[in-house]
């Protein structure tokens, strides 16, 4: 049996992938959640195979969500025309249906279906490709204990690179999100972030002074009291952003 879990904020869309479903015995709905919240506990606790996943859903996205799930099933996507979204499906070669759902297109889903089971490094791809839509890039959702949270870009202080993570420094203190340095370089707003050093990237709203260290070497201070080191190339930049 295929475990598979029904993501969607509207009822009547679950509703209609179940009844496309009742066709194929092979498939065994183990959860039907309204929010990404209730997503996230469900793939946790289920560990399904397959999921039918919403975009557009309250509190945080599909794409969000998906973000914070460490083993990822395989998905087929539900979504209402977004043009962003669509393109990154089509290029990083992942399933999606549209909304109204169309039954022969449903079944055209199903018949990829096993070649979808192990579709991680897709999923990831689309991910990043999604996240440089600007509607995508005014905040960040972690997850820390168990509990998630949706940060403000504005809230972020400077970011940090950590191993494997990187470290979202904020006035309610750090996070980490399982994301490279050059992904939140290339995501977040170049007119609010700045990469000043290969392992900072400074919210320009938090510098309040630029000091010279040593030749060609220079520090920034941030309104939380903060000291980061400065690259000669992110020197430039920060010149540049600053109007210096």
């Amino acid at each position: 049996m295929i475990r598979t879990i029904l993501i969607d904020d509207e009822p009547l869309a679950r509703e209609i992938v179940k009844f496309y479903l009742s066709d194929y015995k092979e498939i065994e709905i183990v959860a039907e959640c309204a929010d990404g919240f209730d997503g996230l506990k469900a793939i946790s606790l289920h560990k399904p195979d397959l999921v039918f996943l919403d975009i557009q859903m309250p509190k945080i996205s599909g794409f969000e969500m998906l973000e914070l799930v460490d083993d990822k099933p395989a998905i087929i996507f539900t979504t209402a025309f977004d043009e962003f979204a669509i393109k990154a499906f089509e290029v990083n070669a992942v399933d999606y249906l549209l909304k109204p759902i169309d039954k022969l297109r449903f079944d055209a889903a199903m018949k990829k279906l096993p070649n979808r089971l192990n579709q991680m490094d897709n999923t990831s791809a689309v991910l990043d490709a999604a996240a440089l839509n600007p509607s995508q890039n005014n905040r960040v959702v972690v997850k820390k204990e168990g509990v998630i949270k949706i940060i403000p870009t504005a809230d972020i202080d400077y970011l940090e690179a950590d191993d494997d993570y990187v470290k979202l420094s904020t006035v309610d203190g750090a996070f980490y999100k399982n994301k490279t340095m050059a992904y939140f370089e290339q995501t977040l707003n170049p007119d609010q972030f700045i990469r000043i050093h290969r392992s900072y990237i400074i919210n320009l709203a938090q510098v309040t002074k630029i000091e010279l260290k040593e030749k060609d070497s220079y520090v920034v201070l941030l309104k939380s009291n903060i000291w980061l080191p400065v690259s000669k190339t992110g020197y430039a930049k920060l010149k540049v952003a600053l109007g210096l």
